[in-house]
């Protein structure tokens, strides 16, 4: 019997992809092939041709693969874009995190929501895709390590831009109880190191302790916080208004009575505007060079500060006119446009030129904690949404 006509078929297969995609452990960092090789494996037998972009040591992977248009319309092409890593998982699960669970109308499982749900649905309809007559290219991309600031999506964003893929409407299939969203804040991550000179805590003059300097450091990030503040745009659409800052961890020192030689400190912030994150970095570069550094060195030479790019993620920006946006209102009716707080990749991908939206099944609450679960009836939504996205992809 063929899944197109029969949603319950379909339903049924999104379910099984799903099942299959929580047991791959992509967890954040780790080598994510297996997955990538399963969802090739689907659209390839579907006459989908597909490249993949790579990590430095070559052991995660992005994917993207094209069904092409049967009779061109100039349609713009149509991205369905999810990331294939997940957050790590603490203990205290009620089932195996990477077994998927089905109970009261909800499956567990790590990443189900966030976002093996919406890959899933895409596969289990791809299918229809390759049999329709379609009048515009569906691309499907599927990137690693988007958890850990994006590092996997610019890599790939790099590849359209040489292959000339910059036009076209990207969903990013977040969760959203299937509602769009259409603006973020950006989302910088940085690890500053601290490189001192250890000694007895007698002798501090001996001694560059690299907890003290960082210490200063991180009370310049908070004075900085205070002045972001104040920089707030006037019509800002997010809460809050201003860009924000936070001290993730400062990691240093061995013991009561050692001048510490080592200390880093995590932090991050969320520009509302870019020119915030110019501004932040300008300013706290200038302090650990001008101020901090020359201190440490008068004692000790060798004494350093290195500030690492954990990854730099884009803002999304809301735009008055959006093909993506218009796209999704005229196909489930709602017109709502809402913000988020979290981080995603559309920024990346509207950076290019390509109209972008989030939206996609379960709810952001359940994502990254304990027994994180998406209530099944969402996938039906997402199934319709494709079904809505085929109606506008054939010729009329």
């Amino acid at each position: 019997m063929s899944t197109e006509n029969n949603p319950e078929q379909l339903y049924n297969n999104s379910v099984q992809i799903l099942t299959d995609l929580i047991a791959f452990k992509t967890i954040s960092g780790e080598d994510n092939s297996p997955l990538i090789d399963y969802c090739d494996n689907i659209l390839k037998k579907l006459g989908a041709s597909s490249f993949r972009t790579f990590d430095d040591e070559k052991k995660r992977v992005n994917l993207f693969a094209t069904l092409k248009a049967k009779n061109s319309n100039n349609k713009k092409p149509i991205i369905l874009s999810g990331h294939t890593d997940v957050v790590p998982v603490s203990k205290g699960w009620s089932s195996d995190p990477f077994t998927a669970t089905i109970k009261d109308n909800k499956l567990y499982g790590r990443g189900s929501c966030d976002m093996k749900g919406f890959i899933a649905c895409t596969l289990a309809y791809a299918p229809i895709y390759s049999k329709s007559n379609l009048d515009r290219d569906i691309h499907f991309s599927f990137t690693f390590d988007e958890e850990t600031a994006c590092q996997g999506a610019p890599i790939l964003i790099e590849e359209l831009k040489k292959r000339d893929i910059k036009d076209g409407i990207c969903i990013i299939g977040e969760p959203t109880n299937m509602k769009i969203i259409d603006a973020h804040k950006g989302c910088y991550e940085y690890t500053t190191y601290f490189k001192g000179l250890a000694g007895h805590s007698s002798a501090p003059h001996k001694g560059v302790s690299a907890v003290e300097y960082a210490s200063r450091y991180v009370n310049k990030l908070i004075e900085l916080r205070e002045k972001l503040k104040t920089r707030a745009p006037k019509d800002s659409i997010f809460d809050p208004p201003h860009s924000t800052l936070s001290i993730g961890g400062v990691f240093g020192g061995i013991a009561h009575n050692v001048i510490a030689d080592k200390c880093h400190v995590n932090w991050e912030t969320r520009p509302v505007l870019k020119e915030d994150g110019i501004f932040l970095n300008q300013e706290i570069d200038k302090y650990a060079n001008e101020e901090l550094l020359p201190e440490m060195k008068k004692i000790f030479p060798n004494a350093s500060i290195k500030k690492d790019i954990i990854g730099e993620i884009v803002g999304f920006d809301r735009q008055d006119k959006s093909d993506a946006c218009e796209l999704i209102s005229s196909l489930t009716g709602d017109n709502s446009r809402q913000v988020v707080s979290f981080g995603t990749e559309a920024g990346l991908f509207q950076e290019i030129g390509i109209s972008t939206v989030v939206c996609g099944p379960g709810s952001i609450d359940q994502a990254h904690k304990i027994d994180e679960f998406i209530v099944l009836d969402e996938l039906k939504k997402c199934l319709n949404l494709l079904d809505g996205i085929k109606a506008e992809s054939v010729p009329n």
